[in-house]
């Protein structure tokens, strides 16, 4: 039982880094602008549903 508790951690881990990631680069390609790729980054997974939603 411990051992899928640690599992599950390590996914979390990995989507929140995905989030940021893909937030960052969906900036960048709409914006040109590495200020607002990181501002969106840190934002991660609300920016990428608001893009989507928007777009």
């Amino acid at each position: 039982m411990r051992r899928d508790f640690a599992m599950q951690g390590t996914v979390v881990k990995s989507g929140i880094g995905f989030g940021s990631a893909l937030a960052m680069v969906i900036s960048y390609t709409a914006h040109q602008s590495v200020l607002w790729a990181i501002i969106h980054g840190i934002l991660s997974w609300f920016y990428v549903i608001y893009f989507v939603v928007t777009r």
